[in-house]
C-alpha cells in the first residue's frame, strides 16, 4: 500500500529560489524561522538528498520534499533549449 502524499508543482519566475524562501512560497512553513529549522534539522530534501543549507540555489527542474509534501519547481518561462 502507497503513503499518501501531497505533490505541487511551483512556478518561479527567476533563475533560481533559496529553499528557505521556496519553503515558505510553497506553504510548508509560515515563517522563515520555521523554515530555517526544518531545514538545519534535515527533515528537508533535494532531489532526494537531506540538505541542510537553507540558501541553497533550487532551480527548475529540482525536486523538494519536506514530510509527506513533494514540489517540483518549473520555470514560468520554460523556453528552456
Amino acid at each position: 500500500m502507497k503513503n499518501k502524499t501531497e505533490q505541487e508543482t511551483v512556478r518561479i519566475r527567476t533563475e533560481f529560489i533559496k529553499l528557505d524562501s521556496l519553503l515558505k512560497f510553497a506553504g510548508l512553513c509560515d515563517t522563515g524561522g520555521f523554515a530555517k529549522e526544518l531545514v538545519q534539522q534535515g527533515q528537508v530534501k533535494v532531489n532526494g538528498e537531506v540538505c541542510t543549507m537553507r540558501g541553497k540555489k533550487i532551480r527548475s527542474g529540482d525536486v523538494v520534499s519536506v514530510d509527506k509534501y513533494t514540489i517540483r519547481i518549473e520555470s514560468e518561462t520554460s523556453e528552456i533549449a
